[in-house]
């Protein structure tokens, strides 16, 4: 499939990954409607900080995932579905778990159904790592086990499991893309590289984070919008399940300490209990493996984590006053 001239739809657009991806999309020649939460301010997330002449470009539709209706009436005239709207904060799930059962798994439901009654050519469901668990064996592959250590992670395995069964029980062309762990520009608070980044650069020298011996596989963003892209092209992929991975890992401590040396060698890491999550709930591990992808769409990382890094340590040098509060752990 080309996808240069499609109509496609991205949930999810107004946030990080969204966002770039709408971009990328562009860039493509596709004619692109963001699907955008509705709220009172009429504000686009990171699309508001897009150009005129970008946004002229793009088709918004406000509305909310949880709502049949309004995603039907989103999937109007639509040919491919990027599905990327989603809870993702891991420590918010614990105390709001209604919350990510109606988002994840409603929000998906409501994709799926108004993608078979507009008989879309394609759709990508977005998974997550986070639904292997800690790494029963490495690198973690497509048929690793599932393991539900967080409620967030327990409905987008809920989720992916919904769309699998539409592949097979009406034929939906659905694939499920899976990244590891995206940074870069734009990302949210409550995720570790944007945290050590912003209480560097407020000029704080105790830098606070959790288990620091967590280790992660990072995806810089452009790699894992590249992903999306040439999974949504290949014919190979439909009712597939696809690691983004980069098939490196790093541990917590060793990246804040990279990003230290960037920012601000004088900065030490302190523990903060706080941040810690429950002892069964704490993914230890995850190094994915990459082999499906690259088989599959020919698909190779870009951007190695020190290119990736000061890239996004340079935007966030210019963006960081703006939208974010280091001095506040957010969940």
């Amino acid at each position: 499939m080309k996808l240069k001239g499609k109509k496609v739809l991205v949930t999810g657009s107004d946030g990080f990954i969204g966002s770039h991806l709408v971009e990328g999309l562009l860039e493509q020649g596709c004619s692109v409607r963001a699907f955008v939460y509705y709220n009172s301010f009429n504000t686009w997330g990171w699309l508001d900080t897009f150009d005129k002449k970008t946004l002229k470009e793009i088709d918004i539709f406000t509305g909310d995932v949880r709502d049949h209706n309004g995603v039907r009436k989103a999937m109007d005239g639509i040919e491919v579905v990027f599905h990327l709207a989603a809870l993702i904060g891991i420590p918010f799930s614990y105390h709001s778990p209604d919350s990510y059962v109606d988002t994840n798994i409603k929000g998906t439901l409501n994709v799926l159904q108004a993608s078979m009654d507009r008989k879309c050519e394609k759709v990508l469901l977005t998974s997550t790592s986070e639904v292997y668990g800690t790494a029963q064996y490495v690198p973690i592959n497509e048929k690793h086990p599932y393991q539900g250590q967080s409620p967030y992670s327990a409905t987008k395995i809920g989720a992916d499991r919904i769309a699998e069964s539409f592949y097979r029980s009406f034929d939906l062309p659905a694939v499920i893309v899976r990244p590891f762990n995206t940074y870069g520009p734009r990302q949210s608070a409550r995720a570790v590289i944007p945290t050590i980044i912003t209480q560097l650069l407020s000029g704080m020298k105790e830098i606070k984070l959790g288990n620091l011996e967590a280790t992660r596989d990072l995806n810089y963003v452009k790699d894992t919008v590249n992903g999306f892209i040439r999974i949504a092209e290949s014919d190979k992929t439909m009712g597939q399940e696809i690691n983004i991975a980069t098939q490196k890992e790093i541990s917590v401590r060793d990246l804040a300490d990279k990003i230290i040396k960037l920012i601000n060698p004088d900065s030490r890491i302190i523990l903060d209990k706080a941040r810690v999550r429950p002892e069964k709930s704490e993914v230890e591990r995850l190094l994915g493996s990459n082999e499906k992808i690259r088989t599959l769409t020919g698909w190779e990382p870009q951007y190695d984590l020190e290119k990736g890094l000061k890239e996004t340590i340079a935007w966030f040098r210019e963006h960081h006053q703006d939208r974010y509060k280091p001095e506040i752990y957010n969940i």
